[in-house]
């Protein structure tokens, strides 16, 4: 049984216990969450598919842990200007772990 979730403007196929990396979130660590926005769901031969997204199924997820990626150099250079300006940037991650994913009928 897996799940396509959108979260961050990002697609993420998910399974239960799976550990995420996605964009930052505003949750703090050991909370809850449950994303709404599935837009994917398949249970053996069971395939629901959303428009865009389906209403009845949710999944589950605890955040584990904030980390930061790896850095990024940015250089701007401008040739014969004697000008170069060199930057960093390292962007945060939740780490959060699927729970569940659960198909609520009608």
């Amino acid at each position: 049984m897996y799940a396509v979730i959108e979260t961050g403007g990002k697609q993420h196929k998910v399974e239960k216990g799976m550990v995420l990396s996605i964009d930052l979130l505003k949750d703090d660590v050991g909370k809850k969450i449950t994303f709404d926005n599935v837009l994917l769901y398949v249970d053996g031969d069971n395939v629901e598919v959303g428009q865009p997204y389906l209403d009845n199924v949710k999944v589950t997820a605890e955040v584990k842990d904030i980390v930061k990626s790896d850095k990024i150099s940015i250089l701007r250079f401008r040739r014969r200007k004697h000008s170069m300006r060199k930057v960093g940037h390292r962007a945060k991650h939740s780490q959060v772990e699927i729970k569940s994913i659960k198909l609520e009928t009608k």
